[in-house]
């Protein structure tokens, strides 16, 4: 199996050029909003504010490691919270390095696998668990994004597409759960893919395999994934628990977006800007750049000008809430993901 520290190895070229695609799209948006105006707007920002958005974005890390942690506990055992925090930033490292933020799960999923002896089915359980708690106050909040964009002095056309977009999102989202806790379904979609691929990786592997031991593998795992995941979602308790610390990330989140704002001096209408901000997050679950480095703040421009906030002042926001919540997220989990992979090494050296 190769791993995830391999598989950035493999492509870290690819991942460089994404990222220097993002960054001159960025630089294109602020080109064509005015440097000098940006430049001016961020020389006058509150370094203080700053500093509370970054207290917050850890607080919300925090929360996060402890809705995984209630959720190991119910699919097999929680580790020690501070392991289960360092590997919580190595998973932000994955996600923010991989378009559409789908390398982070099975990042920190493998991770508990290999140092806390949780199968790795159950872990990658927890993790996708995790996850789906964060559709219930993104779901509430888009559904009235819905209505309220139709009542914003933007064309019929722009309100119809952005409507369809979280439609489509939210769907998506509906499926995915509804797949994870329907084994069947989930056996005939998955093991549909996998007889559609087999000739090809088949050609190309060095390992004789049929496709009656794959199809076998499939089936176990496919089965103890949705039974963890059915078990998780059927704890009334964890699900309440994990419902509310969801809430209160959300939260933590709009209100570090705020400070982003207040930083540089302005005080944007505050529900117009949670829902602007919560549209302007779904581009980032597109599998489109890491972190969908420049579409975001592309999108927070345009609609941010219907409420009367101006484009400099949304771009230097904008540019500091990527410092805190991005920037800071990635540096810190590049380096606990070159911890875990000396770590893997000196266990995998030690066990031959």
């Amino acid at each position: 199996m190769q791993t995830s520290y391999e598989f950035i190895h493999e492509h870290k070229w690819e991942i460089v050029i994404t990222f220097i695609i993002g960054a001159f799209i960025i630089f294109l948006i602020s080109f064509a909003v005015g440097l000098d105006d940006i430049i001016d707007v961020l020389s006058h920002s509150n370094l203080q504010i700053i500093c509370l958005a970054l207290i917050l974005e850890l607080f919300l890390i925090l929360a996060w490691t402890l809705r995984w942690s209630l959720i190991l506990d119910v699919v097999d055992h929680s580790p020690g919270f501070k392991d289960l925090f360092l590997m919580m930033f190595t998973s932000l490292f994955g996600n923010n390095i991989t378009p559409g933020a789908a390398g982070g799960e099975p990042l920190r999923a493998y991770l508990v696998s290999k140092f806390e002896n949780i199968p790795f089915d159950l872990a990658f359980v927890s993790a996708s668990a995790d996850r789906v708690f964060e559709f219930f106050p993104f779901l509430l909040v888009s559904l009235f994004a819905i209505y309220l964009i139709f009542t914003w002095n933007i064309s019929t056309v722009s309100a119809v597409a952005l409507s369809i977009l979280i439609l489509v999102t939210m769907t998506f989202f509906g499926i995915l759960i509804y797949v994870g806790i329907n084994k069947d379904i989930a056996q005939k979609i998955i093991i549909r893919i996998a007889r559609s691929v087999y000739p090809f990786f088949s050609r190309i592997s060095k390992k004789e395999v049929t496709f009656a031991y794959v199809k076998e593998k499939l089936t176990y795992y496919i089965e103890r994934f949705t039974t963890g995941f059915l078990t998780v979602l059927q704890d009334h308790k964890i699900f309440a628990l994990g419902l509310g610390i969801s809430f209160g990330m959300w939260g933590i989140d709009v209100v570090r977006m705020y400070l982003c704002f207040v930083a540089v001096g302005s005080y944007p209408p505050f529900v117009p800007m949670v829902i602007i901000y919560s549209i302007a997050l779904l581009v980032t679950i597109l599998p489109t750049l890491p972190g969908a480095l420049g579409l975001r703040e592309g999108v927070m421009v345009g609609l941010f000008l219907v409420v009367g906030v101006p484009a400099d002042v949304v771009l230097a926001a904008s540019l500091i809430d990527r410092v805190v919540s991005y920037l800071m997220p990635t540096a810190v989990g590049a380096l606990t993901t070159v911890y875990y992979g000396n770590l893997l090494k000196k266990k995998d050296s030690s066990s031959t």
